[in-house]
C-alpha cells in the first residue's frame, strides 16, 4: 500500500478560505453504495432514517495562535524579536508544548511577552517544538489566551489569509463544549441549530463524544509504504452514557453515523467486536484500507488532502477506487475542499 495510491490533483482554486453562509447551505456529496447524488447539507434529513444515531465531537477549539516578543538579556543589553507561537498540548506539569516561528534562535530561559501580564518562559525543546511555562494558570490563563489569541487556522488557509474575528465563530461548532482542540472537527461546522432540531424531530438521535483534535492532523505522511507511518496521538473520551447509547442503537438495528473523522477514530478506538465501552485516553489509531469497522456504519466528512491519513480512512470505509471516483466527481463539479469546504456523506 503506497502513499501514491492516495494521490490526486486538486486545483488550488477549490481550497475554501471561508465557509458557506449559512452553514447548512454547503454542498453535500452523498455516496450510498454505488449510487452518487449531489445535494446540500440542509438535505441531510432525506438520507437519514428514524433510529439512526449521529455521533458528534463536542471539542472546543482554543485560540491557540499567539504573537509576541521574545526578550533576551545579554552583555550587550536587552534585545527583542517577534515570534509566533501555536499551542499544541498541555503537559502534566502545567507547561505547554508549542510550535514556534522562528524557533531556531530561541534559547532556553528566554521570556516571550504576548500582552501586559501575559508571558511565558522557554524551558526546553524537542523535535522542533518548544516547552513553555506561562505566567498565568487556570481561569486567568484561559481569559488571557482568549483575549490575545487567534484561531489556529490550517496551514492551507493561513497561507492565503490571516485569521480574523470572523473565524472565532466560523471555526467553532455550535455544540462545542470542552476546550482543548487546536483544530476544528470540520464536518461538524456545517450544522446549525435549526438543522439539529429538524434531524432530532424525525427520530434521529445524537451522541456527543470528545476528541481534542491536535495540530498533528495536518502533518504530512513522509513514508512511501503507509504501513510504516506512525500517527500522532490525541486525547479523547467516550462516556458511559455515550457508549450505552451507541450500543442501544446497534442493538435496535439503527445506523451509527460518525460526524467527522475525529468522532469516527474515537469510537472505533473504544470499540471491539462486541460493541463499544466507556473509554478515556490517548488514541493513535490509524484507519486505512483493510481495517474492519466495528461500530461505524456511515460517515459525514469534508474533502481531504491528497496523500493524507484521512484520505486513507475514507478509503477504508468506501474502497480506494470508489473514493478516488467520488473525488474526481467533486473536482469536476467544483465542490469546495478542506476545513471550510463542502461535505460528503459516505454510506457503504
Amino acid at each position: 500500500m503506497l502513499l501514491s495510491d492516495f494521490d490526486f490533483d486538486l486545483p488550488d482554486a477549490l481550497i475554501a478560505t471561508r465557509p458557506a453562509d449559512p452553514r447548512s447551505s454547503a454542498r453535500l456529496l452523498v455516496a450510498q453504495g454505488a449510487a452518487t447524488e449531489d445535494a446540500h447539507v440542509h438535505d441531510l434529513p432525506r438520507f437519514l432514517r428514524p433510529g439512526d444515531r449521529l455521533v458528534l465531537n463536542n471539542t472546543k477549539v482554543i485560540p491557540a495562535r499567539l504573537f509576541g516578543q521574545r526578550r533576551r538579556v545579554s552583555d550587550n543589553g536587552v534585545t527583542e524579536a517577534g515570534i509566533e507561537v501555536t499551542l499544541l498540548e498541555p503537559r502534566p506539569d502545567g507547561s505547554w508544548q508549542v510550535l514556534a516561528k522562528p524557533a531556531r534562535k530561541v534559547r532556553d530561559g528566554e521570556e516571550i511577552h504576548f500582552a501586559p501580564g501575559f508571558s511565558a518562559r522557554v524551558t526546553g525543546r524537542a523535535e522542533g517544538q518548544l516547552n513553555l511555562v506561562f505566567s498565568l494558570a487556570g481561569d486567568d490563563f484561559d481569559a488571557a489566551l482568549d483575549a490575545a489569541g487567534f484561531m489556529p487556522l490550517p496551514p492551507y488557509i493561513a497561507a492565503k489569509r490571516a485569521a480574523d474575528a470572523q473565524d472565532r465563530t466560523d471555526y467553532q461548532t455550535v455544540f462545542a463544549r470542552h476546550s482543548g482542540a487546536v483544530a476544528a472537527p470540520t464536518a461538524s461546522l456545517h450544522f446549525d441549530r435549526a438543522l439539529l432540531q429538524e434531524i432530532a424531530a424525525m427520530g434521529v438521535d445524537f451522541t456527543e463524544v470528545t476528541l481534542h483534535v491536535g495540530a498533528g492532523t495536518f502533518l504530512p505522511v513522509k513514508v512511501d509504504d503507509v504501513r510504516q507511518h506512525r500517527m500522532h496521538s490525541e486525547w479523547g473520551e467516550v462516556s458511559g452514557q455515550a457508549a450505552a447509547e451507541i450500543n442501544a442503537t446497534r442493538a435496535s438495528g439503527g445506523r451509527v453515523i460518525a460526524v467527522g473523522t475525529t468522532a469516527c477514530r474515537l469510537i472505533e478506538s473504544a470499540a471491539d467486536v462486541t460493541g463499544i465501552a466507556p473509554w478515556t485516553g490517548e488514541t493513535d489509531i490509524f484507519i486505512r484500507p483493510g481495517y474492519r469497522f466495528r461500530v461505524v456504519d456511515g460517515l459525514m466528512t469534508n474533502f481531504h488532502l491528497p496523500k493524507s491519513t484521512l484520505m486513507m480512512l475514507v478509503s477504508a470505509l468506501m474502497g480506494r477506487e470508489r473514493m478516488l471516483g467520488l473525488y474526481a466527481h467533486a473536482i469536476a463539479e467544483r465542490y469546495r475542499f478542506f476545513s471550510y469546504g463542502d461535505a460528503s456523506l459516505l454510506l457503504p
